[in-house]
């Protein structure tokens, strides 16, 4: 009873830096390191990535941003879009003491490993998107297309929720499709044949039932 009220009685900031604790020692738990001293670097450095990015969000409120127009779009700027740019605007060291760290004490695959666990996986599931849309995808289009995700994917590790991840993704989808377009591709043509075309498979798969 007492460790209850005790947890009861545990201030929600401590509880919070816990869970991310925790969770940045699962990440690296997964690289199965065998430097004691280096993995405990490499999950504090992590853990203190991950405090620095929810301290900021929360202490930032959207309404800081004053309410206006996309530049680029002309749009009245969503929620969603002021969260970005206050968010954007934390300290270039929050970003760069944790890829210091990652790069100096892992190898590239596994920094990668990392980076994947902050953004669950996006950069994989989105290119094989791209191929499934695009099946002659040449070599060249696809390292194109990889560079600019893994460039969404090291922006996006700032972001502390996948809506405001998904959006910095946004940003480099669109640069990967106008790279298509650039380059004697028509984007839209192919999408809306790839989604007519599970539309017709789904369509043939009721009539079989």
């Amino acid at each position: 009873m007492l460790f209850v009220w005790m947890l009861v009685l545990q201030p929600a900031s401590a509880q919070a830096d816990t869970a991310l604790d925790n969770k940045a020692a699962t990440w690296v738990a997964t690289l199965q390191l065998t430097d004691n001293a280096k993995a405990k670097k490499v999950q504090a450095a992590i853990a203190t990535h991950l405090t620095a990015v929810k301290d900021w969000h929360n202490n930032h409120h959207f309404t800081l941003v004053p309410e206006g127009i996309n530049p680029v779009t002309g749009s009245k700027l969503s929620e969603l879009d002021r969260d970005i740019i206050i968010c954007s605007a934390k300290p270039k060291s929050v970003h760069e003491n944790l890829m210091v760290v990652l790069k100096t004490e892992l190898d590239s695959a596994q920094v990668e490993i990392i980076l994947d666990k902050y953004t669950i996986g996006i950069v994989d599931f989105t290119l094989r998107g791209y191929k499934a849309i695009v099946p002659d995808l040449t070599a060249k289009e696809e390292t194109e297309i990889l560079k600019n995700l893994k460039q969404a994917r090291e922006q996006a590790i700032d972001y502390k929720n996948m809506k405001e991840i998904s959006a910095i993704f946004e940003i480099y989808k669109t640069k990967c499709e106008q790279y298509l377009n650039n380059n004697g591709r028509n984007w839209r043509q192919m999408y809306k044949a790839f989604t007519d075309t599970i539309k017709a498979e789904k369509e043939a798969a009721k009539k079989q039932q």
